[in-house]
C-alpha cells in the first residue's frame, strides 16, 4: 500500500511537471494577489480597480505602496533575493532591461500576442513599457500608466485683451498655445516680468534623479536629436549639432523660469503655477489632476492644457513618463497564472475605461480615442495626442550609468552657465562611450 501511493505521488509529481511545460497550470488555488507600485495616486486608483476584480472574482487584489524615493530600492531588494512577495510589479519603463536580462520579469510575449493583448494599446506604450530588447518583438509588461510631460498655461494671460495686442504688435503672430518651440520660446519672454512676480515658463531642472534630462529630452528629440545611433553608438550623436542646438535652446528657456526652480520636478512646477509665478510650465500629465481642483489651483477655472511643440524640421516628441505591469518570475506557477487572469481582465477596453474614468491614465487605443475619454477632463486630449509621439531614455541595465554621467554634466550647463553646450555634450558622449564599451554594449 505504501509502495502504491508513492507510485500515485510520484505520477501526480511528473503530470504536474508536464502539466507546467505544457502551459496547462491554472490558477486554481489562489485567492490573493499582491502588486507593488510607487506611493502615489494612480496607485489608489489601481487598489480601487483591483477591489472589482475581488468583486467579481473572489481573489483579493492588494496594491502595496512604496514611496518614490525607495521604490527601485524595494524591488530591486526582492529581486536579488529572487523573493515572492510580490505577485507583479508596475515598474519603471527604464527597469525593464535590467529586470529582463537578470530574469526577473516573466516572458508575456505568448500571453499578450495570443489574447491580442498587444493590440489593444497605442504601439509607442507597447514598444517603451512592455519591449525588450527594443524591436524584439518580446514582451514583458502591459502598459498600465500611461505618462507623458505636457503643458499647462494661464488662459486667463492668454486671452486677455491687452496682452494678445501687445504680444502681436512685437511678435508678428497671435497669442495662443504654442505650436512650435520658437513660439513658446517668445511667449515664455513676453510674460516674463520679475516686477510683476510673473514668469514666463517653468522647467524641469532637477539632477537628484531624472528630472532635467526628462526636461532636456522634449527639445532634444524634437530637434532630432537621439541618445543612440543605428549600432547604439554615441560618439557624434548625443553631441551631434542639433543636439547642441537643442540644450542651448533649453538653456535659454531657463532664463525665463522663476525664481527657486534651479532644481526643480513635477511638486515645484505644480507649485510655481498655483502661486501665479508662472504663465506656463511643463509636468507630467499624471500631476495635472491637481491643477483643476479649485480647491488647490486658485488659477483652476483659468487654467489650460497642450501638447508638446514641434521642433525646428517639423520633428514632435515628448519625454515618456509611465509604467507596464509585469509578472515577478520567482512565483509559483499557480500565481503566475493567476496573475496573467488578472492582466488579461484588467486589459478589456470596458476595464480600461473604468480605469481612465476613476484617474488612470489609459494605454487602450479605443478609450484613447473616445469622446467619453477626450472630453473627460481638460487634459485629456493633450494626452491622448501626446502618447502617440514619446520617446524615451535607454532602458538597458546600465540606464542608472548613462543618466549619472548626463545628467549633472547638464545640469551645470543649463543651471549653473559653467561652460558652453557643446563641451557639456561632449563630456557626456564620451562618458556614454566608456560605459557602453565597458558593459559589451558597443566596440570600442
Amino acid at each position: 500500500m505504501f509502495k502504491s501511493s508513492r507510485g500515485v505521488l510520484a505520477l501526480l509529481i511528473i503530470a504536474l511537471a508536464l502539466s507546467t511545460s505544457l502551459g496547462l497550470v491554472t490558477a486554481q488555488g489562489v485567492t490573493e494577489l499582491t502588486i507593488l507600485w510607487a506611493e502615489w495616486d494612480p496607485a489608489d486608483y489601481l487598489q480601487q480597480i483591483g477591489n472589482d476584480y475581488e468583486a467579481e472574482t473572489g481573489i483579493k487584489v492588494n496594491v502595496i505602496q512604496e514611496p518614490w524615493g525607495s521604490f527601485f530600492d524595494r524591488m530591486a531588494a526582492e529581486w536579488a533575493a529572487r523573493g515572492d512577495s510580490y505577485d507583479m510589479t508596475v515598474g519603471d519603463s527604464q527597469w525593464i532591461g535590467q529586470a529582463v536580462e537578470q530574469g526577473h520579469y516573466l516572458d508575456l510575449t505568448d500571453f499578450m500576442v495570443s489574447n491580442g493583448i498587444d493590440k489593444t494599446v497605442t504601439p509607442a506604450t507597447l514598444q517603451y513599457y512592455g519591449e525588450y530588447p527594443a524591436g524584439s518583438g518580446k514582451y514583458y509588461a502591459y502598459p498600465t500608466e500611461g505618462d507623458a510631460v505636457g503643458w499647462a498655461y494661464r488662459k486667463d494671460l492668454f486671452e486677455d485683451p491687452q496682452n494678445m495686442a501687445d504680444f502681436e504688435a512685437k511678435y508678428g503672430y497671435p497669442l495662443q498655445p504654442p505650436e512650435t518651440w520658437a513660439q513658446l520660446r517668445d511667449i515664455a519672454e513676453f510674460f516674463t516680468r520679475p516686477d510683476e512676480g510673473l514668469y514666463g515658463v517653468g522647467v524641469y531642472t532637477q539632477k537628484d534623479y531624472d528630472g532635467l534630462i526628462m526636461g532636456y529630452q522634449n527639445v532634444f528629440f524634437s530637434w532630432g536629436a537621439d541618445w543612440r545611433g543605428p549600432n547604439n553608438e554615441v560618439l557624434g550623436v548625443v553631441n551631434s549639432p542639433k543636439a547642441v542646438e537643442a540644450l542651448e535652446f533649453y538653456k535659454e528657456l531657463y532664463q525665463f523660469a522663476p525664481p527657486g526652480t534651479s532644481n526643480a520636478f513635477f511638486a515645484e512646477m505644480n507649485d510655481v503655477f498655483i502661486s501665479g509665478q508662472a504663465a506656463m510650465i511643463m509636468n507630467y500629465f499624471a500631476f495635472f489632476p491637481a491643477l483643476i481642483n479649485p480647491g488647490v489651483n486658485p488659477f483652476a477655472e483659468v487654467t489650460g492644457f497642450f501638447s508638446g511643440p514641434k521642433g525646428p524640421e517639423g520633428d514632435r516628441y515628448v519625454a515618456l513618463g509611465g509604467q507596464g505591469l509585469s509578472i515577478i518570475s520567482y512565483i509559483s506557477p499557480e500565481r503566475q497564472e493567476a496573475s496573467k487572469e488578472f492582466i488579461k481582465w484588467f486589459a478589456q477596453e470596458e476595464v480600461q475605461a473604468r480605469w481612465a474614468a476613476i484617474g488612470g491614465y489609459t494605454c487602450n487605443i479605443n478609450v484613447l480615442e473616445s469622446d467619453t475619454f477626450l472630453n473627460n477632463t481638460p487634459y485629456n486630449r493633450a494626452f491622448a495626442d501626446s502618447m502617440t509621439f514619446v520617446k524615451d531614455f535607454w532602458n538597458i541595465p546600465q540606464f542608472g550609468e548613462l543618466l549619472i554621467a548626463a545628467k549633472d554634466v547638464l545640469h551645470a550647463y543649463v543651471v549653473g552657465g559653467e561652460g558652453t553646450a557643446q563641451e557639456a555634450l561632449d563630456k557626456v558622449a564620451q562618458a556614454h562611450h566608456e560605459i557602453l564599451v565597458e558593459a559589451g554594449v558597443i566596440e570600442e
